[in-house]
């Protein structure tokens, strides 16, 4: 996936999930931050950010932050990427060769799924999850506790149960990741669900990405500790 307009910034504030506030070309912007997740380990004062600069006039804030520099790695924090994404990974056959339907935001019991896609041996309900919390190189979600994401699972336990195919899938918004394992500290219950959802036959798995400025791909599979 592509962005356009891309400036680069430093980044100073945030005051709210949805805003931040950031140096650009000299003058501080107030910039709309495409994640509402904490990111507190990312958004720290001074770090290099990469932006990309809206074209509808008529928007309050005329940029997006869409990545931040880690040290020597860079993360993409835009959470509407994620799906995007993992959509062009589908269509180009990275997770299957055989499927002849891919439905986005698909709805099961009481919860939508991000993708419902069909193969010759059935369907299959896909949840989605990005992660951007980054620890020496371990991968880690979520970075503040989900109900919603516990519930996707327990409605994915019950899609398997009556016969579909079921997966969650974490996406890492950066690379050169050791692997990826559930943020226990921050959400027991997501942890303790995700094992139990592998247990009775739903498939986790987990991606890295390239990462640039302007563009994000699905890299690899990684490793996973539950």
């Amino acid at each position: 996936m592509k962005n356009n307009n891309i400036y680069e910034g430093v980044f100073i504030e945030r005051p709210n999930r949805f805003i931040a506030k950031v140096l650009i070309n000299g003058k501080t912007e107030t910039v709309h931050v495409k994640n509402t997740g904490r990111c507190k380990e990312i958004l720290t004062p001074g770090v290099p950010c990469y932006l990309e600069k809206s074209q509808n006039p008529n928007r309050k804030t005329s940029y997006d932050l869409i990545a931040v520099e880690k040290g020597d790695r860079l993360i993409n924090i835009d959470s509407q990427a994620v799906n995007k994404v993992f959509l062009e990974f589908l269509q180009s056959g990275g997770l299957f060769k055989d499927i002849t339907l891919i439905k986005p935001e698909t709805t099961f019991g009481k919860s939508r799924f991000d993708f419902y896609i069909e193969r010759r041996r059935g369907g299959a309900f896909i949840e989605v999850k990005g992660v951007t919390l980054e620890r020496d190189g371990v991968m880690s979600f979520p970075d503040a506790p989900t109900e919603r994401g516990t519930k996707h699972i327990n409605e994915l336990i019950q899609a398997h149960k009556v016969g579909y195919e079921t997966y969650i899938v974490f996406v890492v918004q950066t690379e050169k990741v050791k692997y990826f394992t559930p943020n226990y500290e921050t959400d027991l219950i997501f942890g303790q669900s995700l094992k139990e959802a592998k247990q009775k036959g739903v498939k986790v798995l987990a991606y890295d990405c390239s990462v640039t400025p302007d563009e994000i791909s699905i890299l690899k599979k990684i490793k996973i500790k539950l």
